[in-house]
């Protein structure tokens, strides 16, 4: 069975909002510029980065259309759309579609804690309705449950257009049993900054990056370096972006990255509840790393 590859460098896309809470539709299309010049290959709005919970499915189809008109084919567009109620899945990634997502990122559920064969059904489900890619996230340290290596198999064995995994744990026995007997084609993509090295080279097919929104360049140099083989570069660049990697989650995922886009100028500090700023501590020691690294003067 073959299938769509999803690969290469994907960004985990914040959304930005005015100071009113609305969707700021002019700093999303300087979003999108930016990572066209910096060559990313995949974009990805609505996703856990771009605060999907508090995202209205109008919002949510508004967002991926304007993604989908900046992108112009420069970029895969592969939209977040995903929850813990089947049916409600199934409808996000149907709207996500008809707006204009080409793969679709489904979080695995979370809350109500599945059996490996409920997971198996849930993205069945979805599969099935859509025409598009259909890409597998498991992200045991927020959903509080693991899709194991051999349900994501079975799956990517069973459903054409299921395309690929994003793998965002720090296992590294199920990475390797997922990279190991993958199908042909089906690809294994990591959600973890501070694994991307050893992960591109250990085959691994590309990341969905919480950095690039910050990073675009980097990021990719790090991955390219590491896959070819390339060690002792690709060691001294981990080394100078590790800390980066680190304070992206000194609190929840997006409120760092999002405050360092602010101070880059590109987005409003603005977060939807229950997301609040960050303590001045926090933000004292991301600002003086984006200095560190020259993103800001």
């Amino acid at each position: 069975m073959s299938h769509t590859t999803i690969s290469g460098l994907a960004v985990a896309l914040v959304t930005p909002f005015t100071r009113e809470n609305t969707i700021d539709e002019g700093a999303l299309r300087r979003l999108v510029g930016f990572h066209k010049a910096a060559g990313t290959d995949i974009i990805l709005p609505c996703g856990t980065t771009g605060e999907s919970p508090t995202l209205s499915e109008e919002e949510q189809a508004r967002i991926i259309s304007i993604v989908r008109e900046e992108t112009d084919g420069s970029m895969l567009v592969a939209a977040g759309a995903g929850t813990n109620d089947t049916r409600k899945a199934v409808k996000l990634a149907i709207s996500a579609c008809e707006a204009g997502a080409e793969a679709i990122l489904s979080v695995a559920p979370y809350y109500n804690k599945p059996s490996q064969e409920g997971y198996y059904q849930h993205y069945r489900h979805i599969a099935e309705s859509i025409d598009v890619p259909l890409i597998i996230y498991n992200v045991p340290g927020r959903t509080g449950g693991n899709v194991h290596a051999e349900t994501i198999l079975r799956l990517a064995e069973e459903c054409e257009n299921v395309a690929a995994v994003k793998e965002a744990s720090d296992n590294m026995e199920q990475i390797m049993d997922l990279l190991h007997y993958r199908p042909e084609g089906f690809s294994v993509m990591t959600g973890e900054d501070s694994l991307i090295m050893p992960f591109m080279a250990l085959g691994g097919d590309g990341a969905i990056s919480v950095a690039a929104n910050q990073l675009p360049r980097e990021v990719r140099q790090l991955m390219e370096l590491s896959k070819n083989g390339n060690l002792a570069e690709a060691r001294a660049l981990n080394r100078r972006l590790q800390n980066m990697f680190r304070l992206n989650f000194i609190e929840s995922n997006p409120v760092p990255v999002k405050y360092c886009l602010s101070l880059m100028g590109m987005v409003e500090e603005t977060y939807r509840l229950p997301l609040v700023p960050m303590d001045e501590e926090n933000k004292r020691l991301l600002k003086a790393e984006l200095e560190r690294l020259g993103l800001i003067s």
